[in-house]
């Protein structure tokens, strides 16, 4: 089951694609690449996550290649990141922001494509989680960093929780626009929380350093005399 108005799941889409994108290019300019290069980024990060959905859901091709309504958002977001990167880098909390929102509207939008292709439930709980977090972590390893949703504040879990209240919703029909819209509201609400209060994942206990080796570069002490 998909959105009953397609206007609404359009506009999901498209503002988490220009959220994303604005996302990569900070990640370009910050690597110093240039025109090319920020758009590259940018378009990876507002369009892998849903061309990565496609492709596991077998709908080729995908729409982050065939909508130009999306493949358009995701340059703009590179452009206006690369003309006033200054003014939207003073804005981080802002930006923040905005990508809580695009993460609600992706997890949402991911997990009711994959419903609506039949795909059964722990399937699309996945699949809209990957929808969210997937433009992400290929823009990072392309920029080669450790991906942000691997080591920064909560991203990953609240993308599965969200993608999961709308499977559930499906299979006790109760899933409808309002439930839809609230699922990405409620995990864009846990995102700007866990970036406020620093909430992460728990980390493993950190171990003791071992003990440094003996040197074995000092002389051998001389051996007695008779």
């Amino acid at each position: 089951m998909i959105l009953p108005d397609p206007r609404l799941q359009l506009a999901l889409d498209l503002v988490g694609v220009f959220v994303f994108a604005l996302s990569g290019g900070l990640v370009a300019v910050r690597k110093q690449l240039d025109l090319f290069g920020v758009l590259v980024l940018s378009v990876v990060a507002g369009l892998g996550g849903g061309i990565l959905r496609d492709l596991l859901i077998g709908a080729v091709p995908p729409t982050g290649v065939s909508d130009w309504r999306l493949v358009t958002a995701a340059l703009l977001g590179g452009l206006v990141t690369f003309l006033w990167h200054p003014a939207i880098g003073r804005i981080t909390r802002g930006v923040q922001i905005l990508d809580a929102a695009g993460l609600g509207a992706f997890c949402v939008t991911g997990a009711l494509k994959a419903i609506g292709t039949g795909a059964n439930p722990q399937t699309a709980a996945i699949v809209g989680a990957l929808t969210a977090i997937g433009g992400g972590m290929i823009r990072d390893v392309l920029a080669r960093e450790v991906p942000e949703v691997l080591q920064r504040e909560l991203y990953a879990i609240p993308a599965l929780l969200g993608a999961t209240v709308v499977v559930v919703a499906n299979e006790l029909r109760l899933l409808s626009t309002a439930v839809a819209l609230g699922a990405a509201v409620l995990i864009a609400g846990l995102r700007i929380v866990a970036v406020l209060l620093n909430l992460n994942a728990p980390r493993p206990l950190r171990s003791p350093d071992p003990a440094p080796a003996p040197d074995r570069t000092d002389p051998e002490p001389p051996l007695a005399g008779p």
